[in-house]
């Protein structure tokens, strides 16, 4: 089993990331309605929607959104809440492989957020699924990537331990190797550790736009937080990158 098919939906997941909540969530979907300013009512995909936080925010602005994951445990997570937030005509989520397109030229915009991007061991299979991404797309419509911004990510290499308010211990160590940016968890509890992995080609920004160019779309902004601040590359914490169908 890949790392991705077992860390995401876990328990352990939703600690080391409580802090990726509804707040965050909104922050980036304010970016999205000041800077790429949808039109009402536009079909917008979320590719690697994992629970659904980003696709729940932007089904209560009503734009018609489709979330898209890997894990069917995401997923049953993600309509409950979604139902018991009354947005299911808004809303919908699907079981599927980000590379295999939702679509062919069905969607305003496609939304890939939160590093959810780079997981296979294969540059061939990774490009495959931003070709899925850009098939979704219609002529006018808009693509959206938050990646890890490489050079901060390097620079920031190291361990870091903190504990939880449940009084879990989270115990974190990241290194690069062979292109990827790897990441070992460890949380303990009472005497019980667990531990899991992440794995994430570390695309830099040349990276990507040569990726992008390659399977038809072209940047047209940079970010350089949820916040849309200006790109700084050993600076911004994220890479969020704003591409539009080649013509």
């Amino acid at each position: 089993m890949s790392w991705y098919e077992e860390w995401f939906w876990s328990d352990a997941y939703t600690r080391v990331y409580d802090h990726r909540d509804d707040t965050d969530a909104e922050r980036l979907v304010d970016l999205i309605e000041q800077n790429l300013a949808p039109a009402s009512g536009s079909h917008l995909l979320d590719i690697g929607c994992g629970r659904g936080r980003h696709a729940r925010a932007l089904a209560r602005r009503d734009w018609q959104v489709t979330g898209l994951d890997l894990s069917e445990d995401a997923i049953a997570a993600a309509r409950s809440q979604a139902a018991d937030e009354g947005l299911d005509e808004t809303v919908s989520f699907q079981v599927g492989d980000m590379r295999t397109p939702v679509c062919d030229g069905c969607a305003d915009g496609v939304i890939n957020l939160f590093t959810s991007f780079g997981y296979f061991d294969a540059d061939a299979e990774n490009e495959r699924a931003l070709a899925a991404m850009a098939t979704a797309l219609r002529p006018d419509g808009w693509f959206l990537q938050d990646f890890l911004n490489a050079p901060q990510v390097a620079a920031s290499l190291g361990a870091s331990e903190y504990e939880t308010e449940d009084g879990h211990t989270i115990h974190q160590d990241r290194w690069i190797e062979d292109g990827r940016v790897n990441k070992q968890i460890t949380v303990r509890r009472n005497g019980h550790t667990e531990t899991f992995q992440e794995s994430v080609r570390l695309y830099t920004l040349s990276d990507l736009t040569a990726m992008y160019a390659r399977v038809g779309l072209d940047v047209v902004d940079l970010f350089g937080d949820y916040d849309g601040g200006n790109y700084v590359p050993d600076e911004s914490p994220r890479l969020l990158l704003h591409a539009v169908p080649a013509s």
